[in-house]
């Protein structure tokens, strides 16, 4: 008898010691038993967060479509991931999206599974029963010159005559869509915890101006429930385009040694540079980087330091890190057949936002006839 309860006392402890506390991704089946193993090890309302933080995560970390594919991707991000570092992970994106979400705050989503529920619950509070969907705009951040800089939409689930549906401790999945003649322009998503839902903001100067016509936008918003998905429309809606951020246009600043234009125009430069001029290579490098043509401003080049296009266009240490810049002014330091020194300032900004004021000494040298930028220098 002591043998057998000795045993079952070993296979006890193995059984409790296999348990996982880190994520496994390996598989579907394996990720959802450490999940289980690393929900079963937290307190009752620890593990109702760990849920609210997967399904964070599940909606709003990763890019997928489609619910086995949410949870593949799920799987591969949080590979090896404790709980301390699933929470953080999911503070951090609920506060990306602007969800009312926190790891340490009480449960705010009801019952949550990514996986799916196992068993019918009494209640669902995601299932809201509504009529319809309404979208409220309105413009925001008023500038006193340049008027409103961003645009507040505002969904609400309605019943037949137009109220307000009153429901709490929901987590409906909500997609905002931006279109302008039909083109997607931008999408976000968030979650409607109830109805007073403080819905997107459209960002003006975030807008593509290129891509505005008309200076209107249509808005689509998605709502969905556990038991229905709500939609609607909202078509021309205007846009403040004095707030919306133009297109960075190059100064080109001519020297006195400048010859007038011929007939040999470049299109690029405007005509405004002799094709040439060694200005006028390094003129069409600085266009091409601010159209982000990352490919035409690698062929005006012959530097070593630079490499191949894959390191040139590298978007963390390469120039594929600039968004747009805009120049100040070119002028020539020294010429001569074979080889010639250009100075340049100009702003850049980069994909983050950021904007530096730059002074830059081209060297170029002569190939075939063509000149070459060869070296760059930051002064």
């Amino acid at each position: 008898m002591r043998k057998y309860v000795l045993y079952f006392a070993m296979s006890l402890f193995l059984f409790i010691g296999c348990k996982k506390d880190a994520v496994d991704g390996t598989s579907m089946q394996a990720f959802q038993s450490s999940i289980n193993d690393m929900a079963s090890s937290l307190s009752t309302l620890q593990q109702i967060k760990f849920s609210e933080a997967l399904y964070i995560l599940k909606t709003f970390g990763v890019d997928a479509e489609g619910d086995i594919q949410e949870l593949n991707a799920l799987a591969k991000l949080l590979e090896g991931k404790k709980v301390p570092e699933i929470f953080a992970m999911a503070d951090a994106v609920a506060a990306e999206n602007g969800i009312d979400w926190t790891s340490n705050g009480p449960p705010s989503l009801g019952e949550m599974n990514i996986f799916g529920n196992v068993a019918a619950m009494e209640s669902d509070p995601n299932d809201i029963v509504a009529d319809g969907l309404s979208i409220t705009t309105r413009p925001v951040d008023v500038d006193t010159i340049l008027g409103p800089k961003a645009l507040q939409v505002i969904p609400r689930l309605v019943d037949n005559a137009g109220r307000n549906i009153d429901f709490s401790g929901a987590a409906l999945e909500t997609i905002m869509e931006v279109y302008s003649s039909g083109n997607l322009v931008s999408s976000s998503k968030n979650l409607m915890q109830n109805n007073n839902f403080t819905g997107f903001t459209i960002r003006f100067p975030n807008l593509p101006s290129d891509k505005i016509n008309d200076g209107k936008i249509d808005i689509t918003v998605t709502v969905k429930t556990s038991g229905k998905t709500y939609k609607m429309t909202k078509v021309g809606v205007p846009v403040n385009q004095k707030a919306m951020t133009q297109p960075s246009q190059p100064v080109i600043v001519q020297d006195s040694l400048s010859p007038p234009p011929s007939e040999n125009m470049d299109p690029l430069t405007n005509g405004t540079l002799p094709a040439t001029d060694p200005k006028n290579t390094v003129q069409k490098f600085l266009n091409n980087l601010s159209s982000q043509n990352l490919r035409a401003a690698f062929e005006v080049s012959d530097n070593p330091n630079w490499g191949s296009y894959e390191k040139f266009s590298n978007p963390t240490s390469g120039f594929g890190s600039v968004k747009s810049l805009s120049v100040k002014n070119i002028t020539s330091a020294s010429t001569t057949d074979t080889n010639a020194s250009v100075n340049a300032t100009y702003d850049v900004t980069d994909k983050s936002g950021n904007t530096s004021a730059v002074n830059v000494t081209f060297g170029l040298k002569n190939v075939n006839g063509e000149w070459k930028i060869s070296n760059y220098k930051i002064n």
